[in-house]
Parts: C-alpha cells; sequence; structure tokens
C-alpha cells in the first residue's frame, strides 16, 4: 500500500509518498509561497529533482498540484490518485481528547478547531492540510498524527502545573509535550541498536534543531518531558527562551509597556541562540562567531549545553538510571561539539564517548558514538517522524 504523508505550515507542505511495502519513499517535495506566489520542488530518488514557480493561492491548489506532480507521465511515480491507500497528517497538537493517531472525520475537525486557542501557530495550518485532502480526495481516510500523543501516559503529578486547578479544568492547561513522533521514533531505533526490547530499557533523547526538546522514556513509555503547555517551553532554542521565571514576563510587560502578543513575539521570535547571541539562530553561525571570540556567542551555547546537561541529569533521576542516550534533530544528528560538550563530566553516570568516532560521525546514519566499556549507550539517531507518520496511517487503515 502506498501512504501518502503531508505536514502543512503558515504557507508551505511538505510531502512524501512512501511504498509500504518496503517503507521506501518514491516521491517527496516541497510547497512553498503558498498565498504569497508559489513554489515547488518535487524529488524522486535517482531521478533529477523538478522545480516550478506556480501560482498556489490556497493549500487546496498546494494538494492539487502534489497530486498532479505524482501522477504525471513524465515526473510522477504512480500511475493515478487510487493507488493512494490513505493520507496521514502531523499534527502538532491533539488536546485532551486525541491522545492517540485517529481518522480524522468531522467530529474530530470540530475538536482541532475548538483547541486552536492554545495552539495558534500550528493548529491553522495542520487543518488547511487535512481540509484540502478531504475536498480533494474525497475517498481516501485523513489520519492524524499527532506529536503530544507521546505524552498522554505521563503521569498526571508531572503535566498538571502548580496552578489554581480550575485553569486546568476551565482551559486544559497543563503540559502536552511536542516532537513526540520524532521521540517515539528515535527511542524505539535505540532499543533495536541495542539490541534489548524498549520494555525494558531506560532513554533519553535530545531532540536538538531550531526547536529543542528532550523527553525520558522508560520502558517505552514517556515519562516526563521538557517542552510544556507549548513549544516554547524547556531548552533556549534558535528564537525560543525555554524556560523563563513567569513572573520577568509581567515584569516586562509593565516596564516596557508590552501587550500579551509583544511578549509572546520576544520568547518566540526574538530569544534564544538570536536573542543572547545577536549573531544568529543558526547554532553553526553561533558556533562560528564563538570560535571567532563573540562573547555573547559563547554565552549561548554556554546556555544551551547547560540547560541540556541540566534536563538530561534530571531525567535520569526521574528514572533512576538510564540505559542510552540519543542525539537527533539537525543539531544533535550534525554537530559533533554539541555532542561532546553535553556528555563531558557526565561519566559518573555511566556516559562517556569515544571523540574520535563521534567527530567522523557520518551525516545522515545511526551510530554508537560511546567510549569502549561505557556503562551508557550514547547514539546518534537520524530522525523519521513522516515514516512514523505512515506506519500509524498504515495501522489504522488496515483496522
Amino acid at each position: 500500500m502506498k501512504i501518502l504523508v503531508i505536514n502543512a505550515g503558515s504557507s508551505s507542505l511538505k510531502y512524501q509518498l512512501f511504498d509500504m511495502d518496503d517503507g521506501s519513499v518514491i516521491a517527496k517535495g516541497l510547497c512553498e509561497k503558498i498565498g504569497i506566489g508559489g513554489a515547488i520542488t518535487h524529488k524522486r530518488p535517482g531521478k533529477e529533482n523538478y522545480s516550478a514557480e506556480v501560482e498556489l493561492k490556497s493549500h487546496d491548489d498546494a494538494i492539487a498540484l502534489v497530486l498532479k506532480l505524482l501522477t504525471d507521465a513524465e515526473l510522477g511515480v504512480i500511475s493515478s490518485v487510487d493507488e493512494i491507500g490513505a493520507v496521514g497528517h502531523r499534527v502538532a497538537h491533539g488536546g485532551e481528547k486525541l491522545r492517540r493517531s485517529t481518522v480524522i472525520g468531522d467530529e474530530e475537525l470540530e475538536y482541532l478547531y475548538s483547541i486552536v486557542g492554545i495552539n495558534p501557530l500550528h493548529g491553522p495550518p495542520a487543518i488547511k492540510g487535512i481540509e484540502a485532502c478531504r475536498k480533494i480526495m474525497k475517498d481516501k481516510l485523513q489520519v492524524g498524527v499527532f506529536d503530544t500523543s507521546f505524552y498522554s501516559d505521563m503521569a498526571d503529578s508531572t503535566y498538571i502545573y502548580a496552578l489554581p486547578y480550575e485553569y486546568y479544568e476551565k482551559y486544559g492547561i497543563r503540559k502536552y509535550g511536542f516532537h513526540g513522533t520524532s521521540h517515539r521514533f528515535v527511542s524505539a531505533q535505540a532499543a533495536e541498536m541495542i539490541g534489548k526490547p524498549i520494555e525494558e530499557l531506560k532513554i533519553v533523547v535530545c531532540h536538538l534543531g531550531n526547536g529543542s526538546s528532550i523527553t525520558a522514556v522508560k520502558n517505552g513509555k514517556a515519562i516526563d518531558t521538557s517542552m510544556g503547555f507549548t513549544p516554547q517551553d524547556g531548552l533556549p532554542m534558535g528564537t525560543r527562551s525555554g524556560a523563563l521565571d513567569p513572573s520577568l514576563l509581567t515584569y516586562l510587560m509593565k516596564q516596557e509597556d508590552l501587550t500579551p502578543d509583544d511578549i509572546d513575539n520576544i520568547i518566540n521570535k526574538k530569544s534564544g541562540l538570536l536573542g543572547v547571541s545577536g549573531v544568529s539562530s543558526d547554532c553553526r553561525e553561533v558556533m562560528i562567531a564563538a570560535k571567532d571570540g563573540n562573547d555573547r556567542a559563547r554565552l549561548a551555547l554556554d546556555m544551551l549545553v547547560g540547560s541540556i546537561k541540566k534536563i538530561v541529569g534530571s531525567y535520569i533521576a526521574e528514572m533512576n538510571g538510564i540505559d542510552a542516550l540519543a542525539f537527533t534533530a539537525g543539531i544533535g544528528e550534525n554537530d559533533a561539539t554539541i555532542r561532546e560538550r553535553v556528555c563531558k563530566d557526565m561519566d559518573y553516570l555511566g556516559i562517556e564517548i569515544d571523540t574520535d568516532v563521534n567527530k567522523n560521525a557520518p551525516r545522515g546514519t545511526k551510530i554508537d558514538i560511546s567510549k569502549a566499556g561505557a556503562k551508557t549507550k550514547t547514539l546518534v539517531i537520524p530522525t523519521d517522524e513522516e515514516y512514523m507518520i505512515a506506519l500509524d496511517t498504515l495501522k489504522l487503515v488496515t483496522k
């Protein structure tokens, strides 16, 4: 069976078409500038890429173009849309009700609309992608795979905030966690690399990119995670502040005469590596600046590494041990310096890496960078959220 995976952004739409007989990607691409022009890049393994400027007024136009290219006589990989068994959608937030991957019908779509208030950045684009596929591919099942669902089994003592309980009851204010599909994939891969059932392991996964989160996975279940009610919590990220003293926000509002929207813009788009370094939100550029003697760039990296170490250590305490520490996503997979700095002085926890293996780890490859004899495995694992979405979609379709 072939599964189409859609990841819709506010003005973009990523897609991958999987052949689930062998798990291969037979086509993938990106629609950009939706509503403000339009462009598409369409890729097929072993063949020349296709790129074009094309008017895309809406996500409907983007989906129609994707289907046209997938079935095109020259550029396509299937003869008809009928070959697509179902569509899987990446949805960041499932709220309190959508706790597992789910076929999206009218009721589920209505619920997704109802929680846009707690998911204003990622909710509307995901809904647009689902609605576009429902409109154009009326006979195909649409499946929502939620980043939050991996955390649906966390203990209430972990996900409830120490606020008046009525705010949880009235507004659903709680820790939800994000990047769950990535953490689920990587933790399963870690267990496979170790050669033990995930139900017997304690794993900490560091998903480090422009958006970053860390998750504690004990016996196959996520028991804690660094992101909270929103993806702004936890680590300092590319442009996001991470965890803050909440009272400093009200202080800033008073001092600078800021609105809630102003504050949201500051902590979401002007903070993190960018805000501290003043250089860039890109970790690579901040690292270059630090090597050139920029003290604020050095400070931003020190803060990032320190935050990662603190959270990893707290999760090891929470799980009463660790079998594997896994790094994934853009920084986690590709930045050997950050990995080395995070793992430094953690040998008392059994975390020791082979610095040469770490430094020479090839991009896009699963690799064990542990020092010989290290008690804890330290692994680099490329994430594949789209494949997890395809797998979940296939399971629901075959039911």
